[in-house]
């Protein structure tokens, strides 16, 4: 399944290298905007967000949603063929 994970990081100036090295160890992902990622995974959502919570403050915000059946996007930073594949 691929999920969609959007975050908000509440506090400026931290070091989110950890949440970033969490999404990319699920092995199939793409950077869509600067807070927006897509991973491929096998894992449910909640365990997703448990995961990548524990690389962020309890006041950041975080959204994993499994990817539906149609899309539509403009000016992404991945690759569109990365989305057309796992969307």
């Amino acid at each position: 399944a691929c999920y969609i994970i959007s975050y908000d990081l509440r506090k400026p100036n931290r070091d989110y290298e950890s949440l970033y090295a969490a999404i990319r160890s699920y092995g199939t992902w793409a950077q869509i905007h600067e807070s927006v990622w897509a991973i491929v995974t096998e894992s449910p959502a909640t365990a997703v967000r448990d995961r990548l919570m524990l690389q962020m403050d309890t006041d950041d915000r975080l959204f994993v949603i499994k990817s539906g059946t149609e899309a539509a996007w403009r000016g992404v930073i991945c690759r569109s063929e990365w989305l057309k594949e796992h969307l």
